[in-house]
């Protein structure tokens, strides 16, 4: 198992989906903690809007626009980050979209931007990045899943498949990573209030708010832990869930989302 903790005197830290939601929330708060933080979405105003807010922090921000759904593009932000920052020693892959899916209304281009932007997204940023950690020997990432990638749960046909993806890539991928002195891990957030749940039609429960999820995910970066997963309380039940036969997990599910009586 790599044991390697980043650090922010060890070199940057690097955030994808970083313009708003968790991303951008886990940005502020490694500039507080000291880290240079490299942030990347598509949009330029909104990352320069965040470098120009952390402008008092201890750490900084800087803006490195680009789409996670092209590899070469990413290939050219790992680069761009490394001359103009230093080494990359920590990389949170965060950019993703959640589109629900609805089984009477199935379309084929739900499925493809949900698989380019957070299965193929990640992969393009997991590529450049671990190259560069592996060269220098030592890094730590942390690829965001989400707990709709344990098992189907209602509108996530897209959503979870690719989540779940993402939790089996982490999971086979992390006996070479530790041979290489990569530290990687993997999160697993419940439901965090962002535009992306507000599309739910069902209860949330132990709902966080964008902050309190950022500061969950900054603990658990400073652990060994492969999985970085809170609520506790509500991301076990799942887990439990997970051990169910499908007869009862079913039945569970639908009586805790209201399924059955949805029009």
């Amino acid at each position: 198992m790599s044991s390697y903790i980043a650090s922010p005197k060890d070199g940057v830290a690097w955030i994808t989906g970083a313009s708003s939601g968790i991303g951008k929330a886990l940005a502020m708060l490694l500039a507080r903690e000291g880290w240079k933080v490299a942030v990347t979405a598509r949009s330029l105003d909104k990352l320069e809007a965040m470098a120009e807010e952390a402008g008092s922090l201890r750490g900084s921000i800087m803006a490195f626009p680009g789409d996670v759904t092209d590899a070469r593009e990413m290939e050219r932000v790992v680069e761009a980050v490394e001359r103009a920052l230093g080494p990359l020693v920590l990389g949170v892959l965060n950019a993703g979209v959640y589109l629900p899916v609805k089984g009477e209304d199935l379309n084929v281009r739900d499925f493809e931007k949900s698989i380019a932007v957070n299965l193929l997204g990640t992969v393009n940023c997991l590529v450049p990045l671990s190259k560069w950690m592996k060269e220098s020997g030592k890094g730590q990432i942390a690829i965001v899943s989400s707990v709709a990638g344990y098992r189907g749960l209602p509108t996530s046909a897209a959503y979870g498949a690719t989540k779940a993806g993402l939790i089996n890539m982490a999971e086979a991928l992390k006996f070479d990573f530790d041979r290489m002195g990569i530290h990687l891990q993997v999160i697993m957030p419940g439901f965090v209030d962002t535009p992306a749940t507000s599309q739910n039609p069902f209860p949330m429960p132990h709902l966080l708010g964008v902050e309190e999820a950022a500061e969950k995910i900054g603990e658990g970066l400073k652990t060994h832990s492969f999985e970085i997963t809170f609520p506790k309380r509500f991301t076990y039940q799942l887990k439990l869930l997970r051990m169910l036969p499908y007869r009862l997990y079913f039945a569970a599910v639908a009586r805790a989302t209201g399924w059955p009586k949805k029009k």
